[in-house]
């Protein structure tokens, strides 16, 4: 059973023992603790959803854009800081020093286009017209995969050698470095948070505290039924 439904059975349960029994003390524990119960559950049902004529409910709704920019402004300025990616570089990278072995990534890489700029290179300059004299631009077809091959296993080669991992490292530490990809984390948070919905952001809110909100009924209810016990001694 969940709490609020707990907390009014049992001071609608007052008020029917107290009704019925003639004990004016129960009677009025059960009026006010059913009263505090009930009020905070409509507030809560209040804050989710719209309640024709109720001004100011469905607030999770309503105030959807304010939520959206809270939700950037965390992410933004408490996790994703520049201090924060500058952090990571200096730690992950800069002190671990670590190798990256872009052999993989050069290896699938299409070295077409290099040899493509050749071509045009060659046919553009004095040697183009003597070359015509041979087949033109296709006498240089058979050129193509060696060139690419070569070219290829030359780059891999350089980004092995210390000074470019060096180089690497220097960049991916520097500030421009860490502020484009502050921005790049920030379009992505952005583009994320475009993603949501009204409805999506109120089942987020709502499910976090959920638990924590059947806490206010019962507690309405508490001190409801307190209020009602001082009301019988004063009166």
């Amino acid at each position: 059973m969940n709490k609020s439904f707990i907390s009014n059975f049992l001071a609608v349960l007052l008020i029917l023992i107290g009704f019925f029994a003639n004990n004016e003390i129960l009677l009025m524990i059960g009026l006010f603790a059913f009263s505090g119960a009930i009020t905070n559950a409509i507030a809560i049902h209040m804050l989710f959803e719209r309640v024709p004529f109720l001004y100011g409910s469905g607030v999770v709704e309503s105030r959807f854009e304010e939520f959206k920019k809270g939700i950037y402004s965390l992410m933004m300025n408490e996790f994703f800081t520049k201090e924060n990616l500058n952090r990571f570089f200096q730690e992950e990278i800069g002190s671990k020093k670590t190798h990256f072995d872009l052999s993989n990534i050069l290896e699938k890489t299409d070295f077409t286009p290099a040899f493509d700029s050749l071509k045009e290179a060659v046919m553009n300059s004095s040697f183009g017209g003597m070359l015509n004299m041979f087949g033109g631009v296709q006498a240089l077809e058979p050129l193509k995969e060696p060139f690419v091959e070569k070219l290829q296993s030359a780059i891999v080669n350089i980004s092995k050698n210390e000074s470019f991992q060096e180089a690497l490292h220097s960049s991916l530490s520097s500030k421009d470095v860490s502020d484009d990809i502050y921005e790049k984390v920030s379009n992505i948070v952005n583009k994320r948070l475009d993603e949501l919905t009204p409805k999506m952001v109120k089942e987020i809110v709502q499910k976090m505290i959920k638990e924590h909100l059947g806490w206010l009924v019962v507690w309405g209810a508490v001190f409801g039924g307190l209020i009602g016990f001082i009301s019988t001694l004063v009166i």
